[in-house]
């Protein structure tokens, strides 16, 4: 009996104790439970973004789906881009029509948003950088000559393409004018245009006429006689430029032509016979259609026969009284500004006439492009 007593009370014993353990323990994990979920409402970390992916499709479509942002590494597909040609196409296009269905169709695009429209003629315009012209056909074609090296062009304009190139004094046959100044020529068989302005009716006089003294028969023989003549003789002056060279200016001189006259260094005791020389003769140039150049004489070096001061003294007093219609070159200040060399110092050699010469043209072009604005 006693036996017994003991054993029912180590019973109760053990089942308070098993009863006071399975307390604490579901104590515990309800407590863990709260802590997880609070976390997972604070900092929802990667583990649970997986978890609401892989669950989204166990939503119902009454609850609202949890949005998961892709992989960092997955590239996006890229929309085409259009060409520059489709470009208008594309902004003409309705705004349904994406970027990417332009580039896919571009001939389709582009026929909806181009019409062919037949219209005469007269009514056609002519493309923006080509001027429209009328041509007025000759009866009879007539025989015209360029005044300089021209372009000949497939049209009445300098934005239609060339064909050849004609130097200057070429003959030329002409069968219309057009309604812009042009002259319609034929060439080889088929039309062609050239610049009215650079045509004549008269065999054009050689574009430079230089006349002077030695000088100028070694500026010859430094840059050539291409479109170019020479009435020059070494060591003479002032009767030399009266007895022979003026009159035979008139068989290379003529409409257009640019005379560049060059004496006074083997005598500049005669400036006031040369200004007299020109100035009588400047109307008749003039109604040629000869432009008229004086260039200065130009300085010495060690030269026992003149001074730069008897030069300077001369170029002073025609500059100042020749016609106000013979242009001055001032070759004298651009010498001695950028420097020259002289084997004997009169003469030059061969890289200063050049220079010297190029001198002359700069300011001969820069008088002709002021004269036509």
């Amino acid at each position: 009996m006693k036996k017994s007593n003991i054993n029912v009370r180590n019973l109760i014993i053990l089942s308070s104790f098993a009863a006071v353990f399975s307390l604490c323990t579901l104590s515990a994990v309800g407590k863990d439970r709260q802590d997880v979920a609070r976390a997972a409402e604070i900092t929802p970390g990667p583990l649970f973004a997986e978890t609401a992916e892989e669950n989204v499709a166990d939503i119902s479509p009454e609850e609202t789906p949890v949005t998961v942002e892709e992989p960092s590494d997955v590239i996006p597909e890229a929309a085409p881009v259009a060409t520059e040609e489709q470009a208008d196409a594309v902004s003409e296009a309705s705004p349904e029509t994406t970027a990417e269905d332009a580039a896919a169709a571009p001939e389709e695009v582009s026929q909806t948003t181009t019409e062919d429209v037949c219209v005469t003629p007269e009514e056609t315009a002519a493309p923006p950088d080509q001027a429209a012209y009328l041509v007025t056909e000759f009866e009879t074609p007539i025989r015209m000559y360029t005044t300089a090296t021209v372009n000949v062009r497939t049209g009445a304009g300098t934005d239609y393409d060339k064909v050849t190139r004609l130097s200057w004094g070429s003959e030329a046959t002409v069968t219309g004018q057009t309604s812009n100044g042009w002259f319609e020529v034929a060439m080889d068989g088929t039309l062609a245009f050239i610049r009215g302005d650079y045509m004549t009716a008269d065999m054009p006089g050689t574009p430079y006429v230089f006349v002077g003294d030695s000088r100028t028969v070694q500026l010859k023989m430094a840059v050539g006689t291409t479109d170019k003549a020479y009435i020059a003789e070494v060591g003479e002056g002032y009767s030399y430029f009266k007895n022979t060279a003026l009159p035979a200016i008139s068989n290379y001189a003529g409409s257009g032509t640019k005379m560049i006259i060059n004496f006074g260094v083997n005598d500049l005791a005669n400036a006031s016979k040369y200004i007299s020389l020109v100035n009588n003769n400047i109307d008749a140039w003039t109604e040629a259609g000869i432009t008229v150049y004086y260039a200065a004489v130009t300085p010495v070096g060690n030269c026992t026969s003149v001074t730069n001061a008897q030069i300077e003294s001369f170029n002073a007093k025609l500059q100042s009284e020749l016609d106000p219609r013979v242009k001055w070159i001032d070759g004298y200040s651009y010498l001695t500004q950028t420097g020259f060399s002289t084997p004997d110092g009169l003469h030059y050699n061969s890289d200063t006439y050049r220079s010297l010469y190029a001198y002359y043209m700069s300011v001969i072009c820069g008088a002709a492009q002021a004269s036509e604005l």
